[in-house]
């Protein structure tokens, strides 16, 4: 699964890494090595623009949770941080964004929780931070939706909600030990057409949901600090040694 990743790379790397075409600097974030779901992140998806004959490159600030066109409140959004890919296809609470809303969540890394044994038998959390081992971003897999609030007027400023998940799979093997599963990266090979907005079908699309060959990750221990939301910056990302976990309190 994916419960809290790091964020920290400038938009103007990812608009050059993934050819984004459009992008509004003023729509903006910090640098977040500790993101929670209901925060927000970039994220690379193509749409139709204004004044465009076709689908065009956008870098874009969403809410991570999604909240399905249909639900009655945006409070589904905390649930719905992640997306099966087995079932993506035929959720009903992804089923049309996997088919038309489909996005890239360029990430520093993402972290992971162990259960491991503790004082006493007591079981304890150990955290990891995953990264590629190339050092280069991870692109996840994700899903977009639009949500109306009906309890404001269209042209409210929070009437429209655009909020996404990250599509997971099964944890490869030097992971498997950390959590059965894992958020799906995508091969710069596939992002032009996990991208393409016209690509519709299915069964087609499903074709995208296989990660890359083992071998391309790096499960590195952190320091406990990461499971406080309140604390962030890039040391999260540090290794921490085994004798820091045997003096730290869990």
């Amino acid at each position: 699964m994916c419960g809290r990743f790091a964020a920290g790379g400038r938009p103007e790397d990812i608009v050059d890494l993934f050819g984004v075409e459009q992008w509004d600097p003023e729509e903006t974030l910090e640098p977040n090595w500790n993101v929670a779901p209901t925060n927000s992140a970039f994220v690379v998806l193509e749409r139709m623009a204004r004044n465009e004959p076709r689908a065009v490159r956008q870098l874009r600030v969403l809410r991570w949770g999604l909240v399905p066109q249909w639900s009655n409140t945006a409070e589904t959004a905390v649930k719905m941080i992640n997306a099966r890919a087995d079932t993506v296809h035929e959720k009903p609470s992804y089923r049309q964004a996997f088919a038309a809303r489909r996005c890239i969540l360029p990430v520093d890394g993402y972290y992971e929780w162990q259960t491991v044994p503790g004082e006493r038998g007591k079981p304890r959390k150990k955290p990891y931070f995953v990264s590629r081992a190339d050092g280069t971003p991870l692109a996840l897999a994700g899903l977009y939706e639009f949500w109306r609030d009906r309890t404001v007027p269209p042209d409210h400023p929070r009437a429209w909600l655009v909020t996404f998940a990250v599509v997971t799979t099964e944890a490869e093997e030097l992971l498997a030990p950390i959590h059965e599963r894992m958020p799906l990266f995508l091969d710069p090979s596939t992002w032009d057409e996990w991208l393409d907005p016209a690509a519709d079908d299915p069964e087609e699309l499903r074709r995208l949901l296989i990660p890359p060959p083992p071998g391309a990750l790096l499960a590195t221990p952190v320091a406990p600090a990461v499971g406080n939301i309140r604390n962030n910056g890039p040391e999260l990302m540090e290794p921490y040694t085994e004798v820091e976990y045997e003096t730290t309190l869990f």
